[in-house]
């Protein structure tokens, strides 16, 4: 039996909000965790000015994961996938010990 134009919307429009809801969740799910050890070992901050300076000499102003050559996203993308922390998401706002410039 056929549906209809109507009875079809009806199911498909919630279904793809849903898909589309699980797709967000999951992205932030995958985003790194500052106090997971692999981003403890490697200093990572969400955000670079929280940077320890001291602890962590390599640090300067104005490097960040979005100009980084492990960043795996385009510099304008907020999060992306990071090779030094297992592709992990990062900030692009964010730094880590791993930070090397991006050619």
């Amino acid at each position: 039996m056929m549906k209809s134009r109507r009875q079809f919307l009806i199911q498909a429009v919630p279904a793809a909000l849903g898909l589309g809801a699980a797709l967000k969740v999951n992205a932030q799910a995958n985003r790194a965790d500052e106090a997971a050890p692999g981003s403890v070992a490697l200093g990572y901050k969400h955000d670079a000015s929280k940077v320890d300076a001291k602890k962590f000499p390599a640090y300067a102003a104005g490097k960040n994961c979005a100009n980084c050559m492990l960043y795996q996203g385009k510099a304008t993308d907020a999060w992306a996938d990071c090779a030094a922390l297992g592709n992990k998401q990062v900030s692009a706002k964010g730094w880590c010990m791993a930070w090397t410039k991006k050619a």
